[in-house]
Order: C-alpha cells, then structure tokens, then sequence
C-alpha cells in the first residue's frame, strides 16, 4: 500500500514537472523575439529602401498631402485615415532609427535630410492648399490635433515598436504598418501645420507642431531600442566613451521632447 501510494506521488511529480518544462518552452518561445527576425541584410533593404526618397515617392507624399488637407478641411476621419495610410513618412523615420543603431553616421545623415525635405515640403503644400480653400473655419478635426499629451508619447511609442516588429519579422507583416500608420499620425499633424500658416495662427502651430514631434521622435527612439535588442551590426564598434555619449544624448533629446508634455501636466492638474 505505502509502494503504491509512493508511486502515485513520484508519478504526480513527473507530470507537474513535465507541464512545468512544457510551459518553460512555450513561454521561451512567445519571448524569443530574434527567432522570427528576417536577416541583417534583408532587415537593411527593407527599411532603407522605405527610406528612400524618390520621384515615386514623393508623388505619393504629394497624393498624402492632398488627401489629409481635404479631410481635415472638410472633416472626413475616413479620408484623414486614407492620407495616414498613403504617406510615406513613417519609412524615414525607421531608416534614420537603422542608420543610427547600425552607427553609420553617413546613412542617418542622409536619410534625416530626405526627412526634413519632406516635410518641408508639406509644409509648403498643405499651406499653399489651405491658402486657396474657400473653407477658412477650423474644423474639429483640425483643432483636434492642437492639445499633445502623454497618450500620444504612449501610442507613438508603441507604434514605433509595432511597425519595426512588423518590418523586422521573417514574413513581413503588412498589416501592423498600416495600423502603425494610422495610430501614429504623422501626415494630418503636417497639414495642420499647413493650415495654422495659412491662416498666421500661431498657437495652433505650436500645439500641432509640437504634436508632430512627439510622434516623429517616440516612434524613432522606440525604433532604435528594438533594433538595438536584435544587435543589427555596426559599421564599426563604439568606444566606451562614445557608447555613454550616444545614451546620454538619447536620454537628453527624450526629456527635452518630454519637458512641454511635462509642464502642460502639472499646469492643468494645479487648474
């Protein structure tokens, strides 16, 4: 009786321990994010050719600007969520995120200053639109965009993460860049711009600029973190010294983007 009762224990003990050893290996598998990773140089093509700034592809971002100018003017959040699905401007963004992580100073120059041109020239277009439209009251869509918050540094940040996952992954996972795309906003913020211009209101062009930034740059940093996690190669090593100047500069352009957000919060709490 007591061989049998022994037996009954050791039994239970080796099944406890084999769902124990299952649930290890299952719960290592959910976590084993470079496992599902393309290779270093296919993650390379795909994000600096999303990257490139084109005759293509600014005619696309032209087509962007047009379709986000009339959404906001006249209201329409289908036609704003068309413009954020078309615009080409979250590909940049990565690319200079890989051009930074990959410590390739020659890369993120590049891309950030095809970055700039297209925003500049948004700028300039969602302005000249907004110049000839005979519709000059800001609609809601456009004033909703003037009061950033933490939930935008939280969405831009997540974002981020999701669209380099999904630009990153083995089988390229097109269905996260467009929900990245339209949770991120980053074309409708631009138009705004346009529009406070056009009509020299500045205060709104401060709000809604400063909106734009924080997407930009929590969808950048978030980027550069997970591609640092998957250890993309460098073009060549960082010294100790230089690798505590590059964090400390991220940690120094984070709370400098962060400090309005900051001061915004305690001013309405202290109302």
């Amino acid at each position: 009786m007591k061989n049998q009762e022994n037996q009954k224990n050791q039994n239970n003990q080796e099944v406890q321990e084999n769902n124990s050893s299952k649930f290890n290996r299952m719960t290592s598998r959910m976590l084993q994010i470079k496992a599902e990773t393309a290779s270093n140089e296919e993650i390379k093509d795909r994000l600096l050719s999303g990257g490139r700034v084109t005759g293509t592809n600014m005619v696309v971002m032209v087509c962007a600007i047009l379709i986000a100018s009339v959404g906001l003017n006249t209201n329409s959040i289908p036609v704003i969520i068309g413009a954020m699905l078309v615009s080409p401007l979250m590909g940049s963004i990565l690319a200079i995120a890989y051009g930074t992580v990959s410590a390739d100073p020659d890369l993120t120059r590049l891309h950030s200053v095809g970055f700039a041109f297209q925003i500049i020239f948004s700028l300039i277009a969602s302005t000249i639109y907004f110049i000839l439209s005979p519709v000059k009251a800001p609609t809601h869509e456009l004033l909703a965009r003037t009061s950033p918050s933490f939930f935008d540094v939280i969405i831009a940040s997540a974002g981020g993460i999701a669209g380099i996952v999904g630009q990153t992954n083995k089988e390229k996972a097109n269905n996260i860049v467009p929900g990245v795309a339209i949770a991120t906003a980053l074309m409708p913020p631009l138009c705004t711009c346009g529009y406070a211009i056009a009509n020299m209101n500045l205060r709104m062009l401060g709000g809604v600029a400063y909106l734009f930034l924080i997407n930009a740059y929590f969808i950048y940093a978030s980027a550069c973190l997970f591609l640092s996690l998957l250890e993309i190669p460098r073009v060549r090593e960082l010294t100790p010294a230089e690798w505590r100047r590059s964090r400390m500069k991220m940690v120094r352009n984070t709370i400098l983007v962060l400090l309005p957000c900051i001061v915004l919060a305690v001013t309405v709490g202290l109302k």
